[in-house]
């Protein structure tokens, strides 16, 4: 692993550019699965999990007695470990609820903003290799909590036809009972068309794959609205040497261990930091499971030799990182200054790995710089607020005027009669 020192601030755009993929054949393949979808339904959903899931199913639902079943064939003590997590997710999203909130503009002006459940919301789990039940508890409880009527669920199935039960346990969990076997492109656009199985949904939230990702943005071009922009899952530590170099390797590490196409940067002030964690990776990577996946994406990897603490925040706000860890001396001028990132994860013990599962925070994050201008999940990203106004006479007669001036200025004499007929109604009586 090479270390980048000092650069010169004209180059941090591409010292900092992510894996980049090509999609303009990832592009044609969404647009033609969508298309058949809208038309089809169910069929051609059939069709292609056989061709990308290597099963034929009679039925995308998941029964109840699968969904019953799924507590028998997990371990008790992953049980515990899930409602764990669940009961501090569902703490720390629950008081993020916020009460209706009303003032008087003006005598006789009354608004007031309420919020309310987006009714209809799909979560796509990916399957895989990496069965992500800890993002159903990340994506289901908050649902639950704002009040969704309808929540959908599709990951795929495996060559049996079947879900990995952790993930069906977890569903259940959440009260989750509308999960369908389906995956990939074809369970986007399931949820974005609706079909004789799976149902239309108005919002769809969850992390996949490449092709699940164009699918997504796809979706939005039909009236279904997505959490966010999503790409390739990555993590930047700021590390002084204060830090354990081993803590931060295996952070960097962990993020690794997502995909080839994960990206991981560690920035310091200390080049002797810098060395060790080096070769802390180098003694860790040989211990993983997903070793080869871990060692594609830390090629990726960047380790930058900054000046001062000045100087890394500025770097680190323009990289605008899905995960920050700091850990320095100097922890709170990373605190106050950090604008754009996802999540923020402070001190030798706070690892990334604590808010992905079971600290509480919600772990579906912006990627690929868009944590300078979206947030992660949370309670809110299930909802909508709604404003509301109520006039009365007194009310007409302050804010009358005014309005007819500036409909007129407008040139919208519809507008202005809306407002002179009250108004003379007013002085009439």
């Amino acid at each position: 692993m090479t270390i980048i020192r000092y650069p010169k601030r004209k180059n941090w755009e591409e010292i900092l550019k992510r894996p980049t993929q090509t999609v303009a054949d990832i592009e044609e393949t969404v647009t033609s699965i969508f298309s058949e979808v809208k038309d089809c339904g169910d069929v051609v959903v059939r069709d292609y999990t056989e061709k990308f899931d290597k099963v034929k199913l009679d039925s995308f639902l998941v029964s109840a007695e699968e969904l019953e079943s799924a507590s028998t064939r997990i371990s008790e003590d992953l049980k515990d470990a899930i409602s764990l997590a669940k009961r501090n997710i569902s703490r720390f999203h629950s008081v993020q609820k916020t009460e209706k909130i009303q003032l008087d503009t003006m005598p006789g002006v009354s608004c007031w903003q309420e919020k309310r459940p987006i009714q209809k919301v799909g979560l796509y789990i990916p399957g895989g290799t990496a069965p992500l039940f800890s993002t159903i508890l990340m994506l289901a409880v908050p649902a639950k909590i704002a009040g969704c009527e309808e929540i959908v669920l599709c990951t795929p199935p495996d060559e049996n036809g079947e879900v990995n039960p952790a993930i069906l346990f977890t569903a259940n969990l959440c009260g989750i009972t509308k999960v369908f076997k389906v995956g990939g492109i074809q369970a986007i656009a399931g949820m974005t068309f609706g079909t004789e199985t799976i149902p239309k949904v108005y919002k769809i939230f969850g992390p996949g794959n490449q092709y699940v990702t164009v699918a997504k943005q796809l979706a939005t071009k039909y009236g279904v609205a997505i959490d966010m922009p999503a790409g390739p899952s990555e993590l930047l530590v700021v590390a002084d040497d204060t830090a354990k170099p081993s803590f931060v390797a295996s952070d960097l590490l962990s993020q690794a261990e997502h995909g080839a196409d994960s990206q991981v940067v560690l920035i310091s002030i200390s080049e002797n930091l810098l060395n060790k964690v080096t070769q802390e990776i180098e003694n860790q990577l040989k211990k993983l499971p997903r070793e080869e996946i871990a060692e594609k994406a830390i090629a990726n990897s960047k380790l930058i030799l900054i000046e001062n603490d000045a100087t890394a925040i500025d770097l680190i706000n323009e990289y605008g990182p899905e995960h920050f860890i700091v850990c320095v001396e100097n922890e709170s001028f990373y605190i106050n200054n950090i604008q754009n990132a996802g999540s923020v994860f402070i001190g030798n013990y706070t690892p990334e790995s604590a808010g992905d599962y079971a600290s509480g925070t919600n772990h579906t994050l912006p990627t690929n710089g868009y944590a300078k201008q979206y947030s992660g999940v949370n309670l809110d990203s299930f909802m909508k607020s709604m404003t509301f106004q109520k006039i009365t006479k007194e009310g007409i007669k302050g804010i009358g005027s005014a309005v007819e001036l500036m409909a007129e200025a407008e040139g919208l004499q519809a507008h202005k009669n809306a407002m002179t007929l009250r108004l003379n109604s007013i002085k009439e009586n």
